[in-house]
């Protein structure tokens, strides 16, 4: 089937093969680069005539299905770079009006260049504006909220070919709605959001004991910034990161070029993938492995640009599952995962990731109306994670869990109606906009439910 003479040039003549950025997940679709809001708004509209679903892609960093269509994948690469800048006000608070296809990458360096930041980001800065907007991308700090608690207005071509502005003010509930949508409810086109002044972060590095650190780990939280830790299975060792913002006129002290290039590029990246690859042909060497990598990386300390310490460079490919908990469930739900690697037999060498975030009021954050901690498990691409995240899985939902939305999880509508108070109402406003589910995958139909 055709989408006909109204947008001819949006199309190419055939499929394409798609895989993300993992590789577990692929597609061949008619592929659309759309240049403008316009063609966008028209591309819907006729698919909607032709009987065509739409799926909106952005840089493939979910481990999901959540982008994978055979109908009209919308790759929005031409729909790209800063609208305009506000700068901020007296109370610190400014906004910055940028397109959907924009990269966090790019994002974060322009607005650096007008003195500006995002006020928190998660540890990759490849993906979209849009789909980390759409997935529910998250930092970490117990007094920072995720991605989409920041946006203050949006544009959104919805399936009859419409484009909406939405905001607090202007179609409140499609504003809730499509601040994590999924890209179920249309095509974000354009998205302002909260930027404060550039800032600098203290971050301090350290491996350390993993028993002493959930000891104190509420108050660590409490007491910096931002932090996180990675836990190393089959040992009682972690890397913690503690950043912290400081002071006006504090000079900058980045890591020497040398030492990025000893630890961020052959530690983490190289020499980390030539471990996984030695774990594939030998899984019993995997904890010797993990005690030998928990203690290579040394301690750090330095200042740099808060999205230079936030971001790693991620070249070794892996899986992922991610679940956010209430923040008191966090020592119990290590000790449960410890456990279960003790006994199961699994041989592990991706280390597990833990962080902490603010409450907010984002219908499908997974964030939504308690203090959160995240506890990410890991699996090499080239290893079967199935056992692994199934009883992670398990774990998490004895305490309260709700997965990440980008990352692997077997869950369905019927448990995302008890997890999230207002997943009624997001289903109603999908109702209205979208009643012909043209913005419809696997994905959505499994999560959202018809």
């Amino acid at each position: 089937m055709s989408l006909g003479a109204p947008v001819p040039a949006l199309l190419s003549g055939r499929r394409q093969a798609w895989t993300n950025w993992a590789g577990n997940q692929r597609a061949t679709p008619l592929v659309a680069v759309p240049e403008s809001e316009d063609e966008v708004a028209r591309l819907l509209g006729a698919a909607r005539d032709g009987g065509l679903t739409v799926k909106p892609v952005g840089a493939g960093h979910s481990f999901t299905d959540v982008a994978v269509t055979d109908g009209v994948q919308v790759r929005l690469d031409r729909i790209a770079g800063v609208v305009a800048v506000v700068q901020p006000d007296e109370s610190g608070c400014g906004e910055v009006t940028v397109r959907a296809g924009t990269t966090i990458r790019d994002l974060a360096n322009g607005l650096l260049g007008r003195g500006l930041a995002l006020p928190n980001l998660g540890d990759i800065d490849r993906q979209t504006i849009a789909g980390a907007l759409g997935t529910g991308t998250h930092g970490t700090g117990l007094g920072l909220t995720g991605l989409a608690a920041g946006v203050r207005r949006l544009r959104i071509a919805l399936p009859d070919g419409r484009v909406v502005e939405a905001s607090p003010d202007q179609e409140p509930e499609l504003f809730q709605a499509a601040r994590i949508s999924l890209g179920a409810l249309g095509i974000m086109t354009e998205v302002t959001l909260a930027v404060v002044p550039a800032f600098l972060l203290h971050a301090w590095e350290t491996p350390e004991p993993l028993e002493p650190l959930l000891a104190t780990i509420g108050s660590e939280a409490e007491g910096h910034d931002h932090l996180e830790f990675y836990w190393f299975p089959h040992t009682d060792r972690v890397q913690v990161k503690r950043n912290d913002r400081v002071v006006a006129g504090t000079p900058r002290r980045p890591v020497p070029r040398w030492r990025a290039r000893l630890d961020d590029d052959l530690l983490s990246n190289r020499l980390f993938e030539r471990t996984n690859r030695l774990a594939v042909a030998r899984p019993s060497l995997t904890p010797r492995i993990n005690r030998v990598a928990a203690r290579a990386l040394s301690a750090r300390d330095y200042v740099d640009h808060a999205h230079r310490v936030f971001v790693s460079e991620r070249a070794v490919r892996f899986v992922e599952s991610e679940w956010a908990l209430p923040r008191a469930a966090l020592v119990d739900v290590m000790a449960d995962l410890r456990a279960w690697v003790e006994r199961s037999g699994e041989l592990l060498p991706f280390p597990v990731e833990v962080r902490v975030a603010a409450a907010d009021d984002v219908w499908l954050s997974t964030a939504y109306g308690r203090e959160s901690c995240y506890v990410a498990v890991h699996q090499y691409h080239r290893l079967d994670h199935r056992r692994y995240f199934a009883a992670f899985e398990e774990i998490a939902l004895a305490h309260g869990g709700r997965p990440h939305w980008g990352k692997l999880h077997t869950r369905d509508a019927e448990f995302f109606e008890g997890a999230y108070p207002r997943f009624a109402d997001f289903r109603r406003v999908r109702d209205a906009v979208d009643p012909d589910r043209v913005m419809a995958n696997a994905y959505t139909r499994r999560v959202l439910g018809d």
